[in-house]
């Protein structure tokens, strides 16, 4: 899990990457996997034409699992795609031998999902943050489980159904069923707690209800 302060330093600690443009790219895909929850490897393989700015949506295909789905962006995500278009037209231009990768490097080709763990090590460093005793090195897929883990806090401590709301919570993550996203309830012991006391909350019937 990572904190709101951490999300913030990691997206600050990309500035210490050179090209610019190198920077750029790799705030853009931080903000979009911690805004969204998808994949890294997902966010690697979307081609421009899988971004739709006009609709805020992104369209991902074919990912783990053979499973296809859509993605809606709040509107202030969908304006720092559209700011990274731009950057990246002017990086990258607009011919039609161009590389149709949404996120590219510095040397106009798609990212490499296996190389990203080299450069997230880097901007974890130049963020500031420590390994934990006892804890592993943070990894980019973690942005993914704290999009969960804070989507699930939201919703108990709003009162909403979570039980009702975690396949399409499922379906948002592309899991391929909700036991996997039902996971989180048991690995993250605030959840857990949370959950519990949904469950030891006093159940009110209609003859204990309030006065009139």
């Amino acid at each position: 899990m990572f904190t709101d302060a951490e999300v913030l330093a990691l997206l600050g600690g990309t500035d210490r990457l050179s090209p610019r443009f190198r920077a750029v790219t790799w705030r853009t895909l931080i903000g979009l996997l911690a805004a969204t929850g998808l994949r890294p490897g997902e966010a690697c393989h979307l081609t421009v034409g899988d971004v739709d700015l006009a609709n805020g949506v992104v369209q991902v295909l074919d990912t783990k699992f053979g499973k296809s789905r859509l993605v809606f962006l709040h509107p202030t995500t969908t304006t720092v795609l559209g700011h990274y278009l731009q950057v990246r037209h002017d990086w990258v231009g607009g011919t039609v031998r161009a590389c149709p990768a949404f996120f590219v490097n510095s040397r106009r080709a798609a990212l490499d999902p296996d190389r990203l763990g080299v450069t997230f090590k880097q901007v974890v460093a130049a963020a500031g943050i420590t390994i934990r005793p006892g804890h592993r090195p943070r990894r980019l897929h973690d942005l993914r489980h704290t999009y969960t883990v804070t989507t699930m806090l939201d919703w108990y401590r709003d009162g909403h159904d979570v039980q009702g709301r975690l396949p399409l919570l499922s379906t948002w993550l592309g899991h391929v069923d909700p036991a996997s996203t039902y996971w989180y309830l048991h690995a993250v012991p605030e959840l857990l707690a949370l959950a519990a006391g949904r469950l030891d909350a006093p159940q009110v019937t209609p003859s204990e209800g309030p006065a009139s």
